[in-house]
């Protein structure tokens, strides 16, 4: 087991391209704790509150199930607060085997990973227009942020480690606000770019201004930005959450993959 990543885990992703654009992106960054075998498992974790990725491919045997749930568990332990991002299969074996030993895992959150071939302009009109960030915009972008973790009840962090990230992002080009006729701003969304895919995260709309489709024209919008960079708009979803999974169907995503977060209760 190694612990460092490289060409031969990158062409394993590569079947998984969507559903695992994360992990494929977070492989090049600094990680607290990184295993993989370069052929059947790789496991990723960055820094809490950020959940561990689980890679494994779609045809593993029980023995093989038995082992990554063996070296997972034993490694970071949701017992001591570690959520994973795996698929559906090996997630029923984790919580199946936690439930032997004692413990007990649920199925926190059920995520879709949608492309984005073409986009298609939203019927429903809305006011205002798109905002791209600039330094000056970082303390907003970084209150969005804040919101948006609190809203999603996910990876909430405090308030600097937002700003850094908004700041981070606002060096990029890659952070938006929708902003009303009035200069308010509505909704934010960001992008991160990985090889030849543009992910789109950190979707919100602040609740006074929801249900007028701010979000709808900004992820339009910038999906429009993505695609002229030459890359793939691609965006991940909360799979029980129908209204944005509707949303983004409508201006042309399509889902493409599934996997699931589990933590225990």
């Amino acid at each position: 087991m190694d612990h460092f990543a490289d060409e031969r885990d990158f062409r394993l992703l590569e079947a998984d391209r969507y559903t695992f654009a994360v992990l494929s992106r977070v492989l090049h960054e600094p990680c607290s704790c990184l295993l993989t075998d370069h052929e059947r498992f790789i496991l990723c974790h960055t820094v809490m509150p950020y959940p561990v990725w689980l890679w494994t491919p779609d045809d593993l045997t029980p023995a093989e199930k038995e082992r990554v749930w063996q070296l997972a568990s034993g490694t970071l332990s949701p017992a001591e607060g570690f959520r994973y991002n795996l698929k559906y299969d090996l997630a029923e074996y984790f919580i199946g085997r936690t439930r032997e030993t004692g413990g007990d895992l649920r199925i926190a959150t059920n995520m879709f990973a949608y492309d984005c071939p073409a986009a298609i302009a939203p019927e429903a009109p809305a006011d205002g227009h798109l905002h791209i960030c600039v330094p000056e915009d970082t303390d907003e972008a970084a209150q969005m942020i804040h919101e948006f973790h609190n809203a999603v009840a996910a990876d909430q962090q405090g308030l600097e480690s937002c700003r850094l990230k908004a700041a981070q992002h606002i060096s990029r080009n890659a952070f938006f606000f929708w902003k009303d006729a009035s200069g308010a701003v509505t909704a934010c969304c960001s992008f991160n770019a990985n090889g030849d895919l543009g992910c789109v995260g950190s979707v919100y709309t602040r609740p006074a201004f929801r249900r007028r489709h701010y979000a709808q024209h900004l992820v339009y919008q910038v999906t429009q930005l993505i695609a002229g960079q030459g890359l793939t708009p691609m965006l991940y979803t909360d799979a029980d959450y129908a209204a944005s999974n509707a949303c983004y169907e409508k201006i042309g995503y399509v889902l493409r993959g599934k996997l699931c977060t589990i933590a225990a209760r």
